[in-house]
C-alpha cells in the first residue's frame, strides 16, 4: 500500500481559487496503489502569512497540494518542503478533486494566479 496526503484549500467545501485565501484545508489520505480514499480531515487555515502554509502543511504530513492558483514563489516554497503541486484544479468538492486525481481523470486547466 502506498499512502499519500493530499491537501485541498477550500472555501463553503468546494476548491478555493486562491490556495492563500481558503477557509480550511481538507487533508485526504489515500492509497496510490488502489486509487481510493481512505480518511479525510478538516483544518481550518491558520493566518495568511508569506511561507507559512509550506511549513504547516508539512507539519500535516501533506505530500501533495492541488489548488486553483497558486504563484510560482509559492510554488517554490512547497517543493522545497517536499510538497508537489498540482495548479488550475477546478472548483469541485475535494473528494471529486482527489477522486479524479487518483484516476488520472483531473483536468487543470490555467494557473489562476501569477504572483
Amino acid at each position: 500500500m502506498q499512502l499519500m496526503r493530499i491537501a485541498v484549500p477550500t472555501v463553503d467545501g468546494y476548491l478555493c481559487p486562491h490556495f492563500g485565501h481558503c477557509g480550511a484545508f481538507v487533508i485526504v489520505d489515500v492509497d496510490k496503489d488502489e486509487r481510493k480514499i481512505l480518511k479525510t480531515e478538516i483544518h481550518e487555515a491558520p493566518p495568511h502569512e508569506p511561507g507559512l502554509l509550506p511549513r504547516w502543511l508539512a507539519e500535516k504530513g501533506a505530500d501533495l497540494i492541488i489548488a486553483g492558483g497558486m504563484g510560482a514563489r509559492a510554488q517554490d516554497l512547497f517543493n522545497q518542503r517536499g510538497i508537489g503541486v498540482v495548479v488550475g484544479a477546478p472548483s469541485e468538492t475535494p473528494e471529486k478533486i482527489v477522486g479524479d486525481y487518483l484516476q488520472g481523470a483531473l483536468f487543470c486547466g490555467q494557473n489562476l494566479c501569477d504572483h
